[in-house]
């Protein structure tokens, strides 16, 4: 049985949804997180408002994060 931890460890280099507490999503590629789960994400975007804002590299700080969840590939 798998830990809510492990599924994201398994995502490191893969495509996340985050979404914030104050409402906003970003979608990036997991690069690494601790245990905190503040996160660095590489290629991230922003989503608000059907409007996409790059971001580039960043790290969103654990404790803003709402869910984290790997991105569905098609």
């Amino acid at each position: 049985m798998e830990r809510p931890i492990d599924v994201l460890n398994n995502a490191k280099g893969k495509r996340v949804l985050v979404r914030l507490k104050r409402g906003t999503v970003i979608s990036g590629i997991l690069q690494a997180m601790d245990l905190h789960l503040n996160m660095w994400l590489e290629d991230a975007e922003q989503s608000e408002d059907e409007q996409k804002t790059k971001l580039g590299t960043i790290l969103v700080r654990g404790d803003n994060i709402i869910y984290v969840s790997p991105e569905k590939v098609e």
